[in-house]
């Protein structure tokens, strides 16, 4: 297993604090960066569905979409992507397709996890694209956050 490098941590953090606030407007509480090769944000996202009334608005798919707004392309390689809760097929799937090569996730998901949990897609062999993933990270403040949020709705 590789060693996380500590800047993952610290972002992983800062995704935390940021998962927070979609609390505000009944969304669950996720929160993604990708960074660029420095380790400086250049894309920000964290769960909208409620707020948008749209079923993508994940995450990962709000900060991918960021990105590739800021670098005026969609392909992210030389980018990572932290998020807070393991992606589900849909943000693996994007972030297959945007070639992202690295993602750090925090909490894993046992019933829609699609990066180890439930499917592996990132690492599937038969994909043409690979991602190196680095999980757990964090995972206790991850999790506490997500637990939290579903203990209140209860």
């Amino acid at each position: 297993m590789s060693v996380v490098p500590s800047l993952y941590t610290q972002r992983m953090l800062e995704a935390v604090a940021s998962a927070r606030l979609a609390v505000k407007h009944g969304d669950v509480p996720v929160a993604a960066f990708v960074l660029d090769a420095s380790g400086t944000p250049i894309g920000e996202g964290r769960n909208e569905r409620e707020l948008r009334q749209d079923p993508t608005a994940h995450a990962e798919i709000l900060a991918l979409r960021a990105a590739a707004e800021a670098l005026g392309d969609w392909h992210l390689t030389g980018t990572t992507l932290v998020v807070t809760l393991e992606p589900c097929a849909m943000c693996a799937g994007a972030i297959i397709l945007a070639r992202i090569p690295v993602v750090v996730f925090g909490a894993w998901d046992e019933k829609a996890g699609a990066v180890g949990s439930v499917y592996d897609l990132l690492r599937d062999r038969r994909l043409p694209h690979r991602v190196e993933v680095f999980a757990g990270v964090e995972e206790a403040a991850c999790a506490e956050l997500l637990l939290d949020f579903f203990e209140e709705r209860r």
